[in-house]
């Protein structure tokens, strides 16, 4: 059996809306591992803390926009 385009669209918006999500949430995981390095609560350097809970405002900011956007490119090439 066959899927439509319809089905294949929907399940190609769903599997992005995953995707960007798990990065935000990972993104948000990688902040609070930052903070608590940095507070002291894990006994790593503060730098290591203040690189990851960076590294995480990176991700859940700025990379969903990316992923959407190279999501989004795919859906305009010819077929």
């Amino acid at each position: 059996m066959s899927r439509s385009d319809r089905d294949l669209a929907e399940a190609r918006a769903r599997n992005g809306f995953i995707i960007i999500n798990l990065v935000r949430f990972s993104g948000v995981a990688l902040v609070m591992l930052g903070f608590a390095i940095v507070r002291g609560v894990i006994d790593l350097p503060y730098a290591v803390g203040a690189v990851i809970a960076v590294a995480g405002f990176f991700e859940v900011f700025f990379l969903p926009r990316f992923i959407a956007r190279r999501w989004n490119a795919g859906d305009r090439t010819p077929k």
